[in-house]
C-alpha cells in the first residue's frame, strides 16, 4: 500500500515549484511550440517544466522551436528509449511535489491547472484527469470530446480500469510524485503505446485516491500518423498489460472477472480487424472462419451481421472495406 503523504498537494516551501510538468518528444518540432505557449499561459505559475528529447530525428527544427523557451524549461536529450524512459528521465530531476503530464502534441486550456488542484484539494485525491476536446485529424464531427468516444463512468477503481469503464487522457493527469515514485515509475521494458495504462494500474492497486473532474480542460491530438491511431496495435498493446497485470498483481475475484471480460473483448476485435485484412486480401473462407470465433467471444451485433453480409454479398463487402482500408 501507498505510504501516506500531503494530500492537499500544497507544500510550504516557497522556493521550489509544486508542480513539475514532464513533456516527452519525440519527432513533435510542428508541434511542441503550441504544447508549450498552453503551459505559460496558464494562470498557476509554481511550476517547472522538463522537455526530454527522445532521440528525435528533427532535433535541429525541435531545438529551434524551443529556443524562445530555454531560459524557461529544463531540457533533457538522451538516445531514443521510448515515451516511459522518457517520463522517468523527468521524473528523476523532477522538484514539484506534483507531477503534471502533457504530450508534446496535445494543448492545455487556460486555467487548467487552477482547476484541477481546486478539484484535487477539495477531493482529497493523489491524481486527477479530465476531459479533452480532440483536435486534429478527428473523423469525428467537430466539438468531439475523448470521454464523448471512451467515457469515464463511475469511480475510478482497479476493477473498474480492468473494465474500461473509465479512461484515462494522459495530457490532463497531475498526480502525487511520491506515489508515482513509490510505485516503480514507468515501465521501460514494454515499450508499449499503452505505458500509462499499466501505471494507473499499478497506481489503483497500491490505493491510491484517483478522480476524474468531468470538465474539458485540454485538446488531445488525434494524429494520423501517430501510433495511437492504429486500432489493432492499441489493443495489441493494452492486452500484453492486462497480460503482465495478471501475472504480477493479485487480484481479487471480480477484479479478475474485469481483466477476463476486457481481454476477451479485445481478443475478438482484434480477430474482427484480422477478418477484415482476410477479406481485404480475397481470403473469404478464412475471413469467415475469423469472423465466427470472434462472434463466440463477443456477442456485439456487429459481427453475425458481418457474417450475413460475407455469405451473401462477398464482393461487396470486399470492395467496402478496401475502400476504408485506402481512406484509412
Amino acid at each position: 500500500m501507498l505510504q501516506n503523504g500531503n494530500h492537499n498537494g500544497l507544500h510550504n516551501d516557497p522556493e521550489l515549484p509544486l508542480i513539475s510538468v514532464i513533456i516527452p518528444a519525440y519527432n513533435v518540432s510542428a508541434y511542441i511550440g503550441d504544447a508549450l505557449r498552453s503551459v505559460f499561459l496558464q494562470h498557476f505559475k509554481s511550476h517547472e517544466v522538463i522537455v526530454v528529447n527522445d532521440g528525435s530525428t528533427d532535433t535541429p527544427e525541435l531545438e529551434r522551436v524551443l529556443e524562445p523557451y530555454r531560459d524557461k524549461i529544463h531540457y533533457i536529450q538522451q538516445e531514443n528509449r521510448g515515451i516511459s524512459a522518457a517520463r522517468n528521465a523527468a521524473l528523476r530531476i523532477a522538484r514539484g511535489e506534483l507531477i503534471a503530464l502533457l504530450d508534446a502534441d496535445d494543448i492545455w486550456h487556460e486555467g487548467k491547472l487552477t482547476e484541477q488542484l481546486a478539484f484535487m484539494k477539495q477531493g482529497q485525491f493523489d491524481m486527477v484527469y479530465g476531459d479533452a476536446l480532440l483536435i486534429g485529424d478527428v473523423p469525428w464531427p467537430a466539438g468531439t470530446t475523448f470521454m464523448g468516444r471512451s467515457p469515464s463512468d463511475g469511480p475510478v477503481t482497479l476493477n473498474s480500469l480492468l473494465d474500461l469503464s473509465v479512461t484515462v487522457v494522459v495530457s490532463t493527469v497531475i498526480m502525487r510524485k511520491d506515489l508515482v515514485e513509490q510505485v516503480g515509475g514507468f515501465d521501460e521494458e514494454d515499450r508499449n503505446i499503452t505505458e500509462d495504462f499499466d501505471l494507473w494500474l499499478r497506481l489503483a492497486r497500491a490505493g491510491a485516491r484517483i478522480g476524474y473532474q468531468k470538465k474539458v480542460v485540454a485538446e488531445y491530438r488525434y494524429r494520423s500518423d501517430s501510433v495511437s491511431a492504429h486500432r489493432v496495435k492499441l489493443h495489441e498493446a493494452a492486452l500484453r498489460v492486462l497480460q503482465k497485470t495478471r501475472r504480477g498483481m493479485t487480484l481479487s475475484a471480480s477484479e479478475k472477472e474485469a481483466l477476463d471480460r476486457t481481454e476477451q473483448r479485445l481478443q475478438s476485435i482484434l480477430m474482427l480487424e484480422r477478418g477484415k485484412t482476410l477479406i481485404v486480401n480475397g481470403e473469404v473462407a478464412e475471413a469467415r472462419a475469423m469472423l465466427t470465433k470472434a462472434r463466440e467471444m463477443n456477442s456485439s451485433w456487429k459481427i453475425p451481421l458481418a457474417l450475413l453480409a460475407l455469405r451473401t454479398f462477398p464482393g461487396l463487402v470486399r470492395r467496402y472495406l478496401r475502400k476504408r482500408h485506402r481512406s484509412d
